[in-house]
């Protein structure tokens, strides 16, 4: 479904956050993109949406080239960065202006997960005609608007859907929430990359994960439910062999 072949990519012309990278995802679930701070991942997410141009290379998302950024690619694909600001807008209102560029878009499903994060009764919130809670996003605190803005992003039902560092500003029961409300809201045929470096936050929610650093993959692997590992520790060793093969 997502081929990244042998990209480069960089802010200046003479360092290159990521190069000859080459990465596939080949089937839906859940994709874990770990790495530590500074390695790229946000840069990566970035060029698989299109939204920034690799230098050279090229991404394939359901065989549709990402940086030509065509209206019928951009309709199935959604990205949730890590810093965004949302306009001082009702939530309704919001969604009237989005719909059009998403046809699978599932109001149904936006409630259902805002319910789950407790946002439907918020500060006596009251739901309008078609039960959408009249949600002022921007009187939200930063946590308040990362929580709603994933249930937006779910309820586009697109195939592919990535999130960078969802959880930061979460507490932690929003964190345990975090982890249904994907379950909860992802289609069977859809791809979810979430990039973090808090890798406790998704360990049980992800089916495949990447580990990636100084430009290299480290460890691209899938997740056996029968078999649990501990994320952190799965993290931790593949950097320790990395320095290791380094010096």
């Amino acid at each position: 479904m997502l081929t990244i072949q042998n990209v480069t990519y960089g802010y200046k012309t003479n360092h290159n956050v990521l190069e000859n990278f080459s990465l596939n995802y080949e089937e839906p679930g859940i994709y874990g993109l770990l790495g530590k701070n500074g390695t790229g991942k946000s840069t990566l997410l970035y060029l698989i949406m299109g939204l920034l141009r690799p230098h050279s290379g090229k991404i394939v998302f359901d065989g549709k080239n990402t940086e030509k950024r065509i209206p019928e690619a951009l309709q199935d694909m959604f990205i949730v960065p890590e810093e965004y600001n949302l306009p001082n807008v009702n939530l309704s209102d919001y969604v009237k202006v989005l719909k059009p560029f998403y046809p699978n878009f599932d109001e149904e499903l936006m409630i259902k997960l805002l319910n789950m994060f407790e946002m439907t009764s918020m500060n006596g919130t009251q739901p309008d005609e078609n039960g959408i809670p009249e949600i002022n996003l921007g009187s939200l605190s930063m946590g308040q608007k990362k929580k709603i803005y994933m249930c937006i992003a779910l309820a586009t039902r697109t195939k592919l859907l990535v999130m960078d560092e969802p959880t930061n500003g979460l507490d932690i029961p929003s964190k345990s929430q975090f982890r249904k409300v994907v379950a909860q809201g992802m289609r069977d045929d859809q791809m979810i990359i979430i990039s973090t470096h808090q890798v406790r936050d998704v360990e049980t929610l992800l089916d495949h994960v990447t580990i990636i650093e100084q430009n290299a993959v480290l460890l691209n692997q899938k997740m056996d439910i029968d078999k649990p590992v501990n994320l952190e520790e799965l993290f931790i060793d593949a950097l320790n062999r990395s320095a290791i093969g380094a010096l």
